[in-house]
């Protein structure tokens, strides 16, 4: 199966089957992604053929493309295409309304290079880390907590069984968790009997070392470490630093929060899974200021906002799930976190982060800046540095999340009474990237020019799409794949009474309603 679906990417989709080299070169780089998504996930659910369909549709409809595709792309950067900026637009905009357009949360851009200051403070210089070690024969390279996975399975089993002797005389307890900790502790012990999931050989790797995932620049004219400068890790540091600024300009009280929307870079050793980790991404990012003691009620209450937006937007509650971070695993920040994880073809994955960050981040600002970034409570008379409850949603993996749960195939009529197999997006229609398609049933009679008015009217609002081509079975289908809610047509009775057939995508029935109502009636379903 893995080496059929490999076969129809590269005839059908890849860029590389122009000559035969490049598309040898274009298998490989395949049946190795095949392999990854195969035995990477911590939980293997669904399945990599449906994966594989997504993808697929993503190029063929514009969703995404790989970055720089035209020469042999970029390893973990993606484009978005015409459809894809749409959607992506559009889950920002509906993140943003939900989280600025309320009397306690202000917006804010700022800067993606900062002070290098602003990370030392962060812990980023120090701890942003990943161990890594290298095959010495293939030149493979693995983050040492995602290795063990890959593992062929009689490595992994050998390598377990050592771990369970001596964990056994340890701890009463030994699991894949406990397992999985001490094998990425104790890494360079197992060196020598480790074989490459990609080369087969044993006793190739390298001893593990840290490799600091931000991506290093420098700032002027000259490379030295003066004019050292980071492309951010994240988007939550340029909320701390502007704390007092934003405090001040809007005279906020506690509790109150910031939020962004911005691009970050990191370094991956590995990318994968499509969109799910790639090198650079946009996050929505909200910190929320509280007072100490407050904390611990005000994290819960956005753990359940926050999980409440993803299921109001269309993704199935049963396809959410909520992952505790373990005490003894929590970032060097955090009081406590979890993660709002979403069920993937391959398995569930992270797509929202809710951490309460105690006071940590002001409290080093204050520390590597001098400046005070405490707070006066007025009522009590008294000084304090806030904690904060940041909650940090992936607007790329979000998108990649509302693509995979909208995704559907089912049965559909034919106009000859028989049946086909049908592919559908199910968004919501506020986050569908076209929410209406217009289509005259012939070209002739006028019925153009009336599909064209009502077009160019809707346009003013809404993202609409005019289709003149084809049989209208098949300009349904088009658009179906396309994600789009809404279909009118205009026929020979719109001559007659000005009414056109409005076609609802997921239910696929008709009815007929007057041309000017149509605006009204797709603004309602956007609600």
């Amino acid at each position: 199966m893995i080496f059929t679906n490999a076969i129809r990417y590269l005839v059908f989709d890849s860029p590389f089957f122009q000559n035969f080299q490049t598309a040898i070169f274009a298998f490989h780089i395949k049946i190795k992604y095949l392999y990854i998504m195969k035995n990477d996930s911590k939980n293997k659910q669904g399945s990599n053929a449906s994966m594989d369909k997504i993808v697929s549709l993503a190029k063929r409809r514009g969703f995404v493309f790989q970055s720089s595709e035209i020469y042999g792309g970029l390893n973990g950067c993606w484009d978005f295409g015409p459809l894809g900026v749409e959607l992506l637009n559009n889950i920002k905009q509906a993140w943003w309304q939900a989280m600025t357009y309320r009397d306690d949360v202000e917006g804010l851009d700022a800067s993606i290079l900062m002070h290098p200051k602003v990370w030392e403070a962060s812990g980023h210089v120090e701890n942003f880390t990943d161990p890594m070690v290298d095959c010495k024969q293939c030149k493979a390279r693995y983050r040492v907590d995602l290795l063990f996975e890959s593992l062929p399975k009689k490595s992994k089993k050998h390598i377990e069984d050592k771990i369970k002797a001596t964990l056994n005389s340890e701890i009463a307890e030994v699991n894949e968790i406990t397992i999985n900790n001490y094998f990425s502790d104790n890494i360079d012990h197992f060196i020598a009997d480790i074989t490459c999931p990609n080369c087969g050989n044993t006793g190739t790797f390298t001893n593990a070392r840290k490799f600091n995932l931000m991506f290093k620049t420098y700032m002027g004219a000259i490379e030295s470490e003066d004019s050292i400068a980071y492309l951010r890790p994240e988007t939550a540091q340029g909320i701390f630093v502007n704390y007092g600024n934003v405090k001040e300009s809007t005279r906020q009280k506690l509790p109150f929060g910031i939020a962004q929307i911005g691009k970050a870079f990191r370094n991956e050793i590995n990318t994968k899974n499509f969109l799910f980790r790639v090198r650079e991404f946009e996050q929505m990012e909200m910190q929320y200021f509280v007072k100490p003691g407050s904390d611990d009620e005000l994290y819960n209450e956005w753990k359940e906002r926050r999980i409440q937006w993803w299921v109001d937007l269309g993704i199935k509650r049963e396809n959410l799930n909520f992952a505790p971070h373990p005490a003894d695993k929590l970032a060097h920040y955090a009081k406590a976190a979890v993660d709002i994880e979403f069920k993937f073809p391959f398995g569930f994955g992270e797509i929202e982060g809710i951490h309460n960050r105690s006071d940590f981040d002001l409290s080093q600002h204050t520390k590597f800046s001098g400046k005070k970034l405490d707070y006066y409570d007025e009522q009590n008379k008294e000084r304090f540095i806030p904690y904060v409850i940041e909650t940090s949603a992936g607007a790329t993996r979000g998108f990649m999340a509302f693509l995979c749960n909208a995704f559907d195939e089912d049965e559909a009529p034919t106009s000859d009474g028989k049946s086909e197999v049908r592919t559908v997006l199910h968004f919501h229609p506020k986050l569908a990237p076209i929410k209406c398609a217009v289509f005259p049933l012939v070209n002739k009679d006028g019925l153009q020019e009336i599909s064209q008015n009502i077009t160019q009217d809707l346009q003013k609002t809404f993202k609409v799409f005019y289709d003149d081509s084809g049989a209208v079975g098949r300009r349904y289908r088009r658009q179906d794949e396309c994600g789009t809610p809404y279909c009118v047509t205009v026929d020979y009775d719109t001559l007659k009474d000005d009414t056109v057939t409005i076609r609802e995508r997921d239910s696929m029935q008709q009815e007929r309603i007057h041309r000017d109502k149509v605006k009204m009636y797709v603004m309602e379903k956007m609600m």
